[in-house]
């Protein structure tokens, strides 16, 4: 062999040895992310998953508004990302406990018992006001003592949660989606698709309570959302017997 064989027989070694570096460099990145976003979701390879929605005031027996079923798109392309599963259930039929199965739980307590009943024993310090009567505070939240007014198409806010319960690390996760209109649950849905990598860097797989809020809707849609705060604490946090009068109301400018 002379040497110009040689060194083109030694270039294809290396070209190949190089190639296979890199695509075995790249598969574990691949797979490393993917084991990041299966911890935050608590789905792991053909894991079960249940997307609990509230039923439209009005049509069919199991109807649901426009924008929470966007939402349940937008989650079922995360959970497909996972390699996981999903069973749609109305909110009147899921009677189970949580932490077996990872939850994803859309829409406001007015509309969606499950959310009422998750706010209630896992969140008491918020407060939702599901008044049938028009007036300022319907739909409003009341989060320890500062309330959030709804402006429809204006200024509208929602709740991003990801909870966890006592027994462990192997404790599926629920996350609640609980806008004050339909169209703040998509939004809420987008904001974590969107950004789920940096809520799992600030995190992990802890639970966290985010206040977002929706700006001008009408004109926007779900895209344009901000983060007001964390309200995790507070939010979990049960009122004193004697709540005093709220402090500050927010309003569209």
């Amino acid at each position: 062999m002379n040497d110009d064989v040689r060194n083109i027989v030694l270039g294809v070694i290396a070209a190949g040895l190089s190639a296979a570096i890199g695509w075995v460099a790249r598969t574990y990145l691949w797979n490393r992310k993917l084991r990041r976003k299966q911890a935050f979701f608590g789905l792991p390879d053909n894991s079960e998953s249940l997307l609990v929605v509230n039923r439209g005031a009005a049509g069919p027996e199991f109807a649901v508004m426009r924008y929470d079923v966007f939402a349940l798109l937008e989650l079922a392309a995360l959970i497909k990302d996972c390699n996981a599963h999903a069973q749609i259930l109305p909110h009147d039929t899921a009677r189970q406990g949580f932490g077996e199965r990872t939850e994803f739980c859309v829409g406001g307590p007015a509309s969606n018992r499950r959310m009422a009943a998750h706010l209630s024993s896992l969140l008491p310090g918020v407060q939702v006001n599901v008044d049938a009567e028009p007036g300022p505070d319907r739909g409003s939240f009341l989060i320890g003592s500062e309330r959030y007014r709804v402006e429809h198409g204006r200024q509208e806010y929602a709740l991003l949660a990801r909870l966890t319960g006592e027994r462990g690390r192997d404790t599926r996760p629920v996350f609640l989606f609980c806008g004050q209109t339909s169209i703040t649950n998509q939004a809420t849905t987008r904001y974590l698709a969107r950004h789920h990598e940096r809520l799992t860097r600030k995190y992990g797989t802890g639970s966290f309570v985010l206040l977002l809020k929706v700006i001008n809707s009408q004109a926007y849609g779900p895209d344009v959302v901000e983060l007001v705060e964390d309200v995790t604490r507070t939010a979990q946090t049960a009122p004193p017997a004697a709540a005093t009068a709220p402090r500050n109301t927010h309003r569209a400018s």
